[in-house]
């Protein structure tokens, strides 16, 4: 399989290239090098002109349509064409995805794309999509003026997770041009995507797809007007000089169960193994930690033996809810440090006594690293508000009162409670991205409620304006 590069959408072959092993078969995806990334850059005043030479009306039509060929089509990659089926199989075998989740993904994706216009509204606050067209929109006898902030949004992807395209999804729609650098393990998410979108009536010279290295990612990234950027805290932590730059690391999501619910512990059990194990644990939005204000030890145990019932599986079994490892060092290093962590005092691996074999196995000729619940007494302790990229946990013990304030940046907080005192105190914590009220699951999306940061006011800027405009 031939993946070439897409210079404003045509097809480019590099000699600089990297071979992966697909299940003995091989992937060539040519090399994109920073000089190129900018030449093509140089030309973005093209992609940016023939999409606004498109009503983003139309636009939203199209992201629709392609939302189906997404997902149902037979769609070019590099020479060939490549089936939902091939798609499937092929992403598994270069992430170790299982299909039932790879296709999880896949439904996600095209959630995202089917349902663009209340995933815009919700960025926008429900502006009618002729903001894209002419900068202006009135809103209760106001004109309302926003403008593009930059001519192009450069995309660096991580392998772990495919539905994290869908953040970049509306961009195209907001006329924004794309320059994308794919993970590594995974460069057929985000190649999919695009040429369903050419397929549907995009113009091409809108997405720029780029293989590439760290200095060509770091170049897109630098160089485009805006970036999103995606990885852990240590990978991302050079580009807290940029403005421009919007970071997406470590989510470390959590459970806060409240004084008032406590009791009632029992019936959110599944949703708490749903938080943390959904997606075999390799997103961001998963729990990875648990705050309750008493009953810790039960509420531990119980989680812990229903997290210890997901067993792995070949990755083509329905039942395979488990990842396995495409790099078996990265499972020893993860496996090692938890064992290391565990040595020092106030944690306890509650896990281990209900599973059958040890945390790090080999089966079906991969590493996994089975669900794993750490029970601390200290919300200090290493392994308290940590995250790994496998249905893992940690559960403390300490009263409501201390859990806003112990909590750190968490990406996604799911507070079990009805007590308005504190809920009124999540509403004002700097600390949290998204908040679920009620007993939700920290995966649960909704599109029409930005997952993370919001794109729009990313991409966009409002002006004042005064005197006579006509918005009509």
């Amino acid at each position: 399989m031939n993946i070439p590069i897409l210079r404003l959408g045509e097809s480019y072959d590099s000699l600089d290239h990297v071979e992966l092993d697909l299940a003995g078969d091989t992937v060539v995806t040519h090399t994109a090098n920073p000089g190129l990334i900018r030449r093509d850059l140089l030309r973005v005043a093209e992609a940016k002109a023939a999409l606004d030479a498109i009503p983003a009306e139309v636009l939203a039509d199209y992201c629709e349509q392609a939302a189906e060929l997404f997902m149902h089509a037979d769609l070019p990659i590099g020479d060939g064409v490549q089936s939902p089926q091939q798609y499937v199989e092929s992403l598994s075998a270069l992430t170790r995805l299982p299909h039932t989740l790879v296709r999880m993904n896949m439904g996600k994706i095209h959630a995202a794309m089917s349902e663009i216009r209340t995933v815009i509204g919700g960025l926008t606050r429900k502006m009618p999509l002729e903001i894209f067209d002419k900068g202006l929109t009135q809103i209760d006898d106001l004109a309302i003026n926003f403008f593009p902030a930059t001519t192009s949004l450069g995309v660096s992807l991580p392998s772990n997770a495919p539905a994290v395209n869908s953040l970049w999804i509306p961009a195209p729609v907001m006329k924004i041009p794309l320059f994308l650098k794919p993970g590594r393990e995974d460069p057929f998410t985000p190649l999919r995507i695009v040429q369903a979108m050419i397929q549907a009536g995009f113009p091409k010279e809108a997405f720029g797809y780029y293989p590439t290295t760290h200095e060509g990612g770091d170049t897109i990234l630098t160089t485009c007007g805006r970036g999103i950027a995606f990885g852990n805290d240590t990978t991302l932590a050079k580009y807290s000089a940029f403005p421009s730059i919007s970071v997406h690391g470590t989510g470390r999501s959590k459970i806060l169960i409240g004084e008032d619910m406590i009791e009632r512990w029992p019936e959110f059990l599944d949703v708490i193994v749903q938080s943390i194990s959904a997606n075999g644990g390799r997103s961001c939005i998963n729990t990875s930690a648990i705050l309750v204000p008493s009953h810790r030890d039960e509420i531990a145990d119980a989680i812990a033996k229903k997290l210890a019932e997901i067993q792995p599986h070949a990755r083509d079994d329905d039942n395979a809810l488990l990842c396995g490892f495409a790099n078996p060092a990265m499972a020893d290093g993860i496996d090692d440090l938890i064992t290391a962590s565990l040595k020092e005092d106030g944690a306890e691996d509650l896990t281990a006594k209900h599973r059958s074999s040890e945390r790090k196995v080999e089966a079906f000729d991969q590493f996994y690293l089975n669900p794993t619940l750490i029970s601390c007494t200290d919300k200090d302790h290493p392994l308290a508000n940590t995250e790994f990229m496998f249905p893992y946990a940690s559960i403390v013990e300490m009263p409501q009162s201390d859990m806003v304030g112990s909590i750190g940046e968490t990406l996604v907080v799911s507070a079990f409670t009805e007590d308005q005192d504190f809920i009124n105190e999540l509403l004002l914590s700097p600390d949290i991205e998204r908040l679920n009220l009620g007993p939700y699951p920290t995966n649960r999306v909704q599109w029409e409620q930005p997952h993370e940061g919001n794109l729009f006011e990313f991409l966009y800027h409002r002006r004042a304006i005064q005197g006579d405009v006509s918005v009509a």
